[in-house]
C-alpha cells in the first residue's frame, strides 16, 4: 500500500497521520512472512540494498512463502529502532517504508526515532483512540478467546 493509500484507510476510521505513524510503530516488535515482503525486496528501489540482499537470502522469489523475518533488529524490544530502519531505508514491509520516502510522514518517523519517551506517550494515546473506533458493546461484540477467530457459540 502506498502512502496516500495508508493515510486514507487510516482516515476512514478516524485516524491521522500522526496515528498511523506511531502505531505502524507496533512494528518494532515480530517477524513477517516473506510473502508479505517478497514484492518489495525484488522489486522496489526504496529499500538499502544491502539489507534487500540479506532478505532475499532467506526469502527466495519462489517458494519459502512461510520464512520469517524480523520486523526490525530487536523484535523482542519495544524501541525506536523501527524508526531507525525506516529512515535508513530498511523497512521489512513495504507499506512502512513508505512512511519514510520523501512523503509528509517523514518528519513524524524523525520525530520518533529521537525521541523514545515521545513515542511511548503518543502510541498510548492512539491505541485508546483506535480502541474506541467502532466499539462493540453488550450483546454486539465478544471478547476473543483467540485472536484469529470468533469464539464458537
Amino acid at each position: 500500500m502506498d502512502l496516500p493509500a495508508l493515510i486514507k484507510s487510516f482516515e476512514d476510521q478516524g485516524l491521522d497521520e500522526e496515528d498511523l505513524v506511531v502505531l505502524s510503530g507496533a512494528h518494532t516488535l515480530g517477524f513477517a512472512q516473506c510473502r508479505t515482503f517478497r514484492p518489495h525486496i525484488y522489486n522496489d528501489n526504496n529499500i538499502d540494498p544491502a539489507f534487500a540482499s540479506q532478505l532475499r537470502n532467506n526469502c527466495p522469489q519462489v517458494g519459502g512463502d512461510s520464512n520469517i523475518a524480523p520486523l526490525d533488529p530487536t523484535p523482542s524490544s519495544f524501541d525506536t529502532r523501527y524508526f531507525n530502519n525506516l529512515m535508513s531505508k530498511r523497512g521489512v514491509l513495504r507499506s512502512d517504508q513508505a512512511l519514510f520516502n520523501g512523503g509528509e510522514t517523514d518528519e513524524l518517523v524523525s520525530k520518533y526515532n529521537e525521541n523514545y519517551e515521545k513515542f511511548l506517550k503518543d502510541f498510548a494515546k492512539s491505541m485508546i483512540k483506535m480502541g474506541n473506533i467502532n466499539l462493540l458493546t453488550g450483546n454486539r461484540g465478544q471478547i476473543r478467546d483467540n485472536c484469529r477467530r470468533i469464539n464458537s457459540q
